[in-house]
């Protein structure tokens, strides 16, 4: 099978003719090629996106209103089957795929397609001036949409909703790792009846496809999620352009854990928040923090649910299926023996695992490691595998200095039934997004994104349409 581009509302190969090889993280195969495009394909894409801009930009906010919630209701109609496509591509579990992934990928284009019609602009009179300030929001032109393969549709939906909503056109390119159900997507996008040009999905490795996005002069604005690095690069090759830059990068979560908590709703919770997708989601709760007078419970607790989680072929039921890569693989095992050799102690997981009839999966215990030095790499930088590390804290003062000692600040976790210290903690914590007492329990309309180095821009609600289009004002005076 091979995986086009979707170019002007067609599938077409790359105009290189080159492909790469996309492999089943389950068993190690490849299963399918993979358009590996260049510039002259993105070349392409945006001639197309530009070709479609007037027309689109000046279509009535119902008629794009309504084209998304048909693309909504077709990813649902074809749930089975785009799961199917996903975990088999990702490695993640089928019924995860089934349970989140899709649904918040149709989610994506109903939210937009609803909050594209609530969309409001401000008018302000100067009374004494007599004069009126009111604001247009317009769409910028054509942006460019790069997203990652730990959450291939749901973070590609989350980023191409709003912008075409907003009436912009788009490139997009989807990770090279995970490009199965974006290359779907395409399909979905001509049934629904979306004119040609208007969503342009491009494949290939960052260096050549998304390189030729961010430096192209005529993609006006950019929202990525990735790691950090690559951020760092992107924003050195956009801000000279002066283009518009949203950039969810990576994130090192500390999950603060006081004594006063709902212990076993905080327990189960924690085992999903260190582990789902196989612990590579940017806001997994990846560093535990533990008072000190519930941290011999709690490690033994938690260590004793970790054992019990079942790793295996992501058709079936299990609780972890494959990481995403064999690299990805190595970089998670490297990690594991770089915690032991700072001197942590691994107290569950830490080896490959091999599952019958599928031995050259990309197979991962999960790990837990208890570090005595928060400022240890394996507690400093970013992971993204199924391995978290545990520490006890003295004291309120203590947790926050270990929360806010990382450079990353994506999101947090606080676990305490004392409102005044939530209060406290919420306001001082060095993240983008605080949960108390849950975890991933996300709202649409509410704003997401970090601070320090996990990143620059809001995405969700109004603040992606705010990214996606630019404010004007206009200022009119009258005879009194």
């Amino acid at each position: 099978m091979k995986i086009q581009n979707y170019i002007n509302g067609e599938y077409c190969d790359p105009v290189n003719g080159n492909w790469m090889d996309n492999y089943e993280p389950a068993n190690g195969k490849v299963y399918s090629q993979i358009a590996n495009s260049d510039s002259t394909d993105i070349e392409n894409a945006y001639e197309s996106a530009k070709a479609a801009f007037s027309s689109w930009s000046n279509t009535t906010i119902e008629e794009r209103s309504r084209i998304l919630l048909k693309v909504s209701e077709l990813i649902e109609a074809n749930l089975d089957r785009l799961a199917q496509a996903e975990s088999k591509d990702n490695g993640k579990p089928l019924s995860l795929a089934k349970k989140v992934d899709i649904p918040r990928a149709s989610a994506n284009f109903r939210f937009f397609a609803n909050a594209i019609t609530q969309f409001s602009s401000e008018a302000h009179e100067s009374v004494g001036l007599n004069s009126m300030n009111f604001t247009l929001r317009q769409p910028i032109g054509v942006v460019g949409c790069i997203s990652p393969w730990n959450l291939p549709l749901y973070l590609f939906t989350w980023k191409v909703a709003p912008a075409i909503a907003a009436g912009n056109t788009v490139v997009a390119k989807p990770s090279e790792v995970t490009p199965m159900t974006a290359y779907l997507l395409g399909e979905i996008l001509t049934e629904a009846g979306l004119p040609p040009g208007v969503l342009n999905i491009v494949h290939g490795e960052g260096p050549l496809a998304g390189q030729a996005i961010v430096e192209h002069p005529g993609i006006k604005a950019i929202s990525f999620t990735g790691g950090t690095k690559t951020g760092e690069h992107l924003a050195r090759t956009a801000a000279p352009m002066f283009k518009k830059l949203s950039l969810e990068l990576g994130g090192k979560n500390p999950n603060l854990i006081f004594a006063d908590c709902n212990y076993e709703e905080m327990l189960k919770v924690t085992v999903r928040s260190s582990f789902a997708n196989q612990g590579q989601i940017c806001l997994c709760g990846s560093r535990i923090f533990v008072e000190e007078s519930l941290y011999p419970k709690f490690k033994k607790d938690f260590v004793e649910k970790v054992k019990s989680l079942k790793v295996g072929h992501p058709s079936k039921e299990v609780n972890l299926g494959a990481v995403v890569s064999q690299p990805h693989l190595e970089k998670v095992l490297s990690y594991i023996q770089l915690g032991e050799e700072e001197g942590g102690k691994i107290l569950c997981g830490g080896s490959r695992t091999i599952v019958e009839g599928f031995e050259e999966g990309y197979y991962l215990e999960p790990t837990v490691i208890e570090v005595f030095d928060d400022q240890c790499r394996v507690n400093q930088e970013e992971i993204f595998g199924p391995v978290v590390t545990i520490m006890p804290f003295k004291d309120e003062a203590d947790a926050l200095a270990k929360a806010n000692g990382v450079k990353y600040g994506l999101s947090s976790t606080i676990w305490t039934k004392d409102m005044d210290r939530i209060m406290r903690i919420s306001k001082s914590i060095e993240a983008g997004i605080v949960w108390v007492n849950t975890w991933l329990n996300r709202d649409l309309r509410t704003p997401f994104g970090g601070v320090k180095a996990s990143g620059v821009g809001r995405e969700g609600g109004f603040e992606a349409l705010r990214f996606f289009t630019e404010a004007k004002n206009i200022c009119i005076k009258y005879e009194h």
